[in-house]
């Protein structure tokens, strides 16, 4: 196994899949790297290097008891890009993870990136607040955090299903995928669960966005009641100059799942482009959107 240490000495656990030019991705809660695996073999397949790692106290990573806040979560994103020699990479940030990315283009300036893509992003800020009206109710975080403590192996139930979009009509994954979604959560620390659920609902990405200076994709479902888009992918396309968003209608949250065909083509189609010119374009503009 690939393992590197962190500056506070914690270990990482990296897949580190094909050759070319380097797209570095990191998952989101309370999940692993495993996540992305369609989306890393669609990368290393077409031609580049996919990195994926697992978050500290998730999936084979060291769980730790510090360092779950998001200036020492960017830290390990340097870490990992300076230990595999990532040089004019692409970041590719989901649901939690897109805070990393946002931190780490602020915190270390964008070194070593040349691009971004945040999907299904916690950019720019979840706490509903009276300058942020369209962001969470906090009373869901403390029922989420509640629920965790009391009985964490039910609550993945429950938020697997909100995470795929599954009702009563709708049933976009099998069974198996959301046993899968909560068999990767439970491989995370109860202590790192916590803390960073704490951290994505609270830390404000706002002033963050503006250290975005390489071309950046943001895709979002308009049915993600995880991540809801108006306090997320468009409020992100609103402050990141010269960002392209792509709304899927309808889709939910876990976006690498139910639209991975999909979602790799758009990946896939940004990432080829060698010298990409993106025109600032309205968030929620129709020729933007993508059913599924």
């Amino acid at each position: 196994m690939n393992y590197l240490k962190t500056r506070d000495d914690v270990n990482l656990y990296v897949k580190d899949w094909g050759s070319g030019r380097p797209v570095v991705l990191l998952h989101g809660w309370p999940l692993s790297a495993d996540s992305f695996d369609d989306l890393s073999l669609a990368i290393a397949n077409a031609g580049m290097r996919a990195i994926a790692y697992d978050r500290r106290g998730f999936g084979r990573s060291e769980q730790a008891w510090s360092g779950y806040d998001y200036d020492t979560l960017a830290d390990d994103l340097h870490a990992v890009l300076e230990h595999t020699g990532a040089r004019d990479a692409t970041l590719i940030g989901f649901s939690m993870g897109g805070g990393e990315v946002a931190r780490y283009m602020s915190r270390h300036a964008g070194k070593n990136v040349q691009q971004a893509i945040l999907i299904s992003s916690v950019v720019p800020y979840m706490m509903k607040t009276a300058n942020n009206p369209d962001g969470v109710d906090p009373s869901v975080f403390e029922e989420m955090t509640q629920a965790m403590t009391a009985d964490r192996a039910k609550f993945w139930t429950s938020f697997s299903k909100q995470f795929y979009g599954v009702g009563l009509v709708s049933h976009p994954v099998s069974d198996e995928v959301l046993q899968w979604t909560a068999n990767l959560a439970m491989q995370a620390s109860l202590r790192a669960t916590l803390a960073c659920a704490q951290s994505f609902a609270t830390t404000d990405f706002r002033g963050d966005l503006a250290a975005f200076k390489v071309p950046t994709l943001i895709i979002h479902g308009t049915a993600d009641k995880t991540v809801p888009i108006d306090a997320a992918g468009r409020a992100a396309a609103a402050g990141i100059p010269g960002s392209t968003l792509l709304e899927y209608e309808g889709a939910p949250h876990g976006l690498l799942v139910t639209h991975k065909q999909q979602l790799a083509e758009d990946v896939l189609g940004f990432l080829r482009r060698a010298q990409p010119e993106f025109s600032r374009h309205r968030p929620g503009d129709p020729s933007l959107r993508r059913t599924g």
